[in-house]
């Protein structure tokens, strides 16, 4: 019987099928891959989207400062604003916020909230307003203190650059023809002019009032999907009864916004918060 003579193999090879075997007392080395001119390796840390860890001191005091609310329960507006600025921990002037919920659906559009509102005692900061505009129109509004003001140009500034740097846009009538075409690009930023939001002067309107108020502190605000309202209102640094006023002129004009179509409670919750601090519940 004839014994099939096995082929023999070089030790340094290896098969196609099997893998690579290093030979006893040699160490695999692995050789990183080169990396190519002009790119940079990342990093490894912290991820976009994944904030860093909180340390335990920061952990318990966000932990008592929870259980707090939730013992003391809707307040009335003024103690509310004493209570928040007794929890604010954040060295920078925090922003105050009202959050509204409301009993809308947001899938009717006839029950689409928007609008804007002029503060009493404004929101704390410098607002930058851009006006596309023609004529007579740009000499009142640089004097009314627009800090952009242009008809063509500007639009094509905002088209071919992509520029926008200012925080509300305004718009006279006889410019939205022109104006419409940056809906894709101001549009997702909300710095689209719309009439319903009071950023388009009506042909014959006042351009000068229409700029002051937006430079004093006029808010906009608008639902969102979850049918509510969020709004900066002022500075925490603000006295008690200017940031009392401020909130009772945007609820009251929230209220007044209320939808025909509306059945059952309007107004669910509202609630005060600085940027860094926790939400406290005002009675409704």
């Amino acid at each position: 019987m004839a014994k099939s003579k096995a082929k023999e193999k070089n030790p340094g090879e290896a098969s196609s099928r099997s893998p690579l075997v290093a030979p006893a007392g040699d160490v695999t080395v692995s050789t990183p891959a080169p990396v190519a001119e002009g790119v940079v390796a990342k990093k490894r840390g912290r991820q976009p989207g994944h904030p860093p860890r909180r340390g335990k001191k920061l952990r318990n005091l966000l932990a008592n400062l929870k259980t707090r609310m939730a013992k003391e329960g809707q307040q009335p507006l003024k103690k509310a604003i004493t209570l928040l600025k007794q929890v604010k921990r954040a060295k920078f002037n925090e922003t105050v916020e009202v959050h509204m919920s409301l009993g809308v659906d947001t899938t009717q559009a006839d029950q689409l909230i928007r609008g804007s509102v002029a503060l009493p005692h404004g929101i704390g900061k410098s607002v930058r307003v851009a006006i596309f505009c023609q004529g007579e129109n740009q000499t009142i509004a640089r004097k009314a203190g627009a800090d952009f003001v242009g008809g063509d140009e500007l639009i094509k500034k905002v088209q071919d650059e992509n520029w926008m740097d200012f925080d509300v846009a305004l718009a006279t009538q006889d410019m939205m023809a022109k104006v419409i075409r940056l809906g894709k690009v101001l549009g997702p930023r909300g710095l689209m002019p719309t009439p319903k939001a009071g950023t388009v002067v009506p042909t014959g309107g006042d351009v000068a009032a229409a700029v002051k108020d937006f430079k004093a502190g006029k808010v906009e605000y608008r639902t969102d999907k979850g049918g509510n309202i969020h709004a900066g209102v002022g500075k925490i640094d603000f006295e008690d009864d200017k940031l009392a006023e401020n909130i009772t002129v945007f609820v009251n004009q929230i209220r007044n916004a209320k939808p025909v179509g509306v059945r059952g409670n309007y107004v669910l919750s509202i609630t005060v918060a600085g940027t860094m601090t926790p939400g406290i519940p005002v009675s409704v």
